[in-house]
């Protein structure tokens, strides 16, 4: 009975505490990007705000705010693609000597566990690192999409492609938006999982704890009230 409780390193609370991460990372992210029709979220009251956006841009004259927004975008997805390659490089570098992490654990007085079970604790944050690194990079191939979109938007409002082609490119910015907002996710769940290192009782906690955040953001924020007002048809 006892093997059954365990997959290598990892006894039953840490499985337990592992299955919760990647639930809740799971279902955070559903939930997000598919609402209940009464209780839109955040990003599902963007994407009306994305669409609108697209249809002003048909009769601004000149469209440079339009060409500074997207060149914002695209900087921040390479922002946090850099920033989680770093994270990424230094996690590996943690699982190639995890005798510091070891020697932290015996300062804390932590339960020092075999050396292969802190190499898991720690690869579970790289790969939601890597995750989340591969989801900015084709959120920026994404909005360099965008850009192209809607550099083929006519200058003519009476142009009969000019608004289908601003909705081609709302929908390449909307999708562009939700790989970005994946990748923070993950983001949110590698620091969570760094918890794991303190036990997998504080793991359970922190992921508790930053699922309820992300909903709390996406459903009961101060932002999403202010969205919720004359929100574009």
């Amino acid at each position: 009975m006892e093997n059954t409780l365990h997959i290598g390193p990892l006894g039953p609370w840490d499985l337990a505490a592992l299955a919760l991460l990647v639930g809740c990372w799971l279902w955070i992210g559903w939930r997000t990007e598919h609402p209940p029709a009464q209780r839109p979220s955040v990003g599902r009251l963007m994407e009306g705000y994305r669409r609108e956006w697209m249809r002003q841009m048909v009769t601004r004259q000149p469209r440079i705010f339009d060409g500074a927004m997207m060149d914002g975008l695209r900087q921040s997805t390479t922002f946090f693609a850099s920033t989680a390659l770093i994270a990424i490089g230094g996690g590996l570098a943690l699982i190639g000597n995890p005798e510091r992490i070891t020697d932290l654990a015996q300062d804390f007085a932590l339960d020092e566990g075999p050396k292969l079970l802190w190499e898991a604790r720690i690869l579970t944050a790289v790969l939601f690192g890597a995750n989340a690194f591969m989801k900015f990079v084709w959120s920026h191939r994404l909005f360099s999409y965008a850009a192209i979109a809607m550099a083929a938007v006519p200058n003519d409002a009476g142009d009969p492609l000019a608004y289908p082609r601003a909705e081609q490119a709302a929908l390449v910015n909307i999708n562009a938006a939700k790989s970005f907002n994946r990748g923070l996710r993950s983001v949110y769940f590698a620091l969570t999982a760094l918890a794991w290192l303190l036990g997998p009782e504080v793991l359970m906690i922190v992921t508790l704890f930053t699922t309820a955040m992300l909903w709390r953001r996406e459903f009961a924020s101060t932002a999403r009230r202010a969205l919720l007002d004359n929100p574009p048809v």
